[in-house]
């Protein structure tokens, strides 16, 4: 498989979500080790502070540290973006990478949107926008992490918080479909008004990862099946790869000098299942740049942010 290079990143700040466990912790002990200071927003802080341990112990001198972040609370979003704004370093690299899957039924963030879409979009929408001048500043490169589901992505414009009718799946392929938008969006929107960001998505492939399990169980008696049966496909080798596998298409549309802003990277194996960095063909589903328009427009009401005023 393809490994990826990734380039001399001392004297850089990277902020990844997500990076206690999974994909985001592979992809922040991949910065570390290239010199990268790290700031890892996590909602659970003794899962943090693992997380710091382990990349410290690979790397003994790492620059890490952890911040509190609630993505299903659009106040945490904003205490932890003013804390990084009092701070006053340039942020050169945003992973945009945690995320929920697929809870048996319906759940709502803080805000009540939508636990998926609130989540995996709408936190990050907000958190990328309240970072916007520290992004400009570093003329930062964001990587927001989607998935292959967003193929399967639809928008219903008048039922957004699928409050009419949920579905586990529906929900989180609208969300993932709306991560691969507003990346595309935030590009030309920087191209535009010359923000000096360069934004692109990528998706790890299907990944053995936490997501299988804590997504799925919540709003369940009994356990989902999703974990057992990803555990079997990896046994058997097949659809399914490792985390250290995973990360690498994040990894390479994060860092490489090569990956460009406007692009969506992932696996190149069979069904975009596995396999090593690629350039991907944008999906038929989020080509509409109208649509990409609306949904930023919608977000920044939601999210309660604009970006435009950053």
């Amino acid at each position: 498989m393809k490994e990826v290079t990734v380039p001399d990143l001392h004297g850089r700040l990277a902020v990844v979500t997500g990076a206690s466990d999974g994909i985001g912790l592979g992809l922040a002990e991949r910065l570390a080790q290239a010199g990268a200071e790290l700031v890892l927003p996590v909602r659970n802080e003794a899962k943090g502070a693992a997380a710091v341990e382990q990349i410290r112990a690979a790397t003994p001198r790492a620059s890490v540290s952890t911040r509190v972040l609630d993505l299903a609370s659009l106040a945490s979003v904003a205490d932890l973006a003013d804390t990084l704004l009092a701070e006053g370093r340039p942020v050169d690299l945003l992973i945009n990478n945690a995320g929920v899957m697929a809870p048996a039924t319906r759940h709502t963030t803080q805000d009540g949107y939508e636990l998926q879409f609130g989540t995996n979009h709408l936190g990050h929408a907000a958190l990328t926008g309240r970072l916007m001048p520290l992004l400009r500043a570093g003329r930062a490169r964001v990587t927001t992490i989607t998935s292959s589901a967003a193929r399967g992505g639809r928008i219903n414009w008048d039922d957004l918080q699928s409050e009419r009718h949920y579905s586990p799946v529906r929900a989180y392929n609208l969300s993932k479909l709306a991560n691969l938008l507003f990346a595309l969006e935030l590009d030309r929107l920087s191209t535009a008004n010359e923000w000096g960001i360069v934004s692109n998505a990528a998706h790890p492939g299907t990944t053995l990862t936490n997501l299988y399990a804590s997504g799925p169980n919540l709003g369940r008696s009994r356990p989902a099946p999703h974990e057992t049966i990803m555990k079997r496909l990896a046994r058997w080798g097949v659809f399914v790869h490792s985390a250290d596998a995973g990360v690498l298409p994040p990894l390479y549309a994060a860092t490489s000098p090569q990956a460009g802003g406007g692009l969506l990277y992932g696996p190149d194996g069979l069904g975009q299942f596995t396999g090593g960095p690629i350039e991907l063909a944008i999906y038929k589903s989020a080509r509409s740049e109208a649509d990409a328009a609306r949904l930023w427009q919608i977000s920044e009401g939601l999210a309660g942010v604009a970006f435009t005023a950053a």
